[in-house]
């Protein structure tokens, strides 16, 4: 008999449900941005965001029921980002995903949202199967996992100020090129030259698998104001291909590192940033290099989204890992 688990996603500005059933078929994924509303903030304003969701998760919820033809009482489970995130919003799917469960007698999974990242690529590849060296780039997040199997997760490393997705926003912010920035920041390095401005390469031989990422924006600061005190024009397109080199370059070593020190022969992408166009062309240019094998989600599944939550709940619910309705959230949940 199949198994089929709504999913319930509000970690930051999106509001996202979904129903997978039997682990990989995605039965419905809605999915309801807040970018037009955090626009003209150049960034996410938390209080915005948790009243978006407010206002949108019930309508969400019963759009991806109404998509899988279902109703609450055919479900087996519900699942729920719990940590990390922003507080407020963590706490709408939370309140919302028990009050559910209060009324339908539902057994409640919380569920890690940077473990979902790693299951958006089990969601797209049936062939993917731990160990292996995981790189979750995001706007809230940059880390190296070493993912030995489904469930048991060690950190190797993680950024120690700006998440990558954080200064590819506030680079796009400095340049006044709008929000969010990595899209913008990708389209515009496409026309440029990557080798034009030598940016530093922030702990690229710190010998550890940490990451730092405000120095790379106070020098990208600094040489535009200069550029500007000499009246210099600014080739944007040469400026945004020079800075993300400089992001990826450090990344992929890091990476090949991490997969050096495991034995491992497979790299997951994962996370908002794993659509980054140069990110999975100078991995795929490695995989050949040095002979493993990179899996990368669709984009759809890399950006937030709840099918990856439902997606990672499955080996928690046969594991009978529930939640009790006095559960509560973690906003700076490790993941372990």
């Amino acid at each position: 008999m199949s198994t089929k688990i709504l999913a319930i996603e509000t970690s930051c500005d999106e509001t996202a449900a979904s129903v997978v059933e039997d682990k990989r078929q995605i039965l419905s994924n809605v999915i309801s941005s807040q970018t037009d509303l955090h626009k003209k903030f150049g960034g996410v304003v938390p209080e915005i965001a948790s009243r978006s969701h407010q206002e949108l998760i019930s309508l969400v919820i019963w759009e991806a029921l109404k998509r899988a033809s279902l109703k609450l009482p055919q479900l087996d489970a519900l699942a729920i980002t719990q940590g990390p995130g922003l507080p407020g919003a963590l706490m709408v799917g939370m309140a919302t995903a028990k009050a559910i469960a209060y009324g339908t007698g539902l057994p409640l999974i919380g569920i890690n949202h940077l473990e979902g990242h790693l299951f958006a690529n089990y969601l797209h590849f049936s062939n993917l199967n731990p160990p292996f060296v995981a790189l979750i780039v995001s706007g809230g997040h940059t880390l190296l996992v070493d993912v030995k199997k489904w469930g048991k997760y060690q950190v190797l490393g993680q950024t120690l100020d700006d998440a990558a997705g954080e200064a590819f926003d506030k680079i796009a912010g400095f340049l006044g090129l709008g929000y969010p920035g990595g899209p913008i920041i990708s389209s515009l390095a496409e026309k440029g030259n990557p080798r034009a401005i030598n940016f530093p390469r922030a702990m690229i031989n710190s010998g550890d698998y940490n990451f730092s990422l405000s120095g790379l924006k106070t020098s990208v600061l600094y040489w535009i104001n200069k550029q500007k005190a000499r009246q210099k024009e600014i080739n944007i397109p040469d400026l945004c291909a020079s800075f993300q080199a400089a992001v990826v370059e450090v990344q992929v070593k890091k990476t090949i590192k991490a997969l050096e020190q495991t034995g491992y022969e497979t790299v997951v992408l994962g996370g908002g940033v794993a659509a980054n166009k140069q990110l999975q062309i100078q991995l795929s240019k490695s995989s050949r290099k040095f002979n493993f094998t990179l899996f990368y989600p669709p984009p759809q599944l890399c950006t937030d989204n709840a099918a990856m939550i439902a997606a990672a709940a499955f080996h928690h619910y046969h594991n009978k890992e529930f939640l009790s309705l006095d559960a509560e959230i973690y906003p700076n949940l490790a993941l372990a």
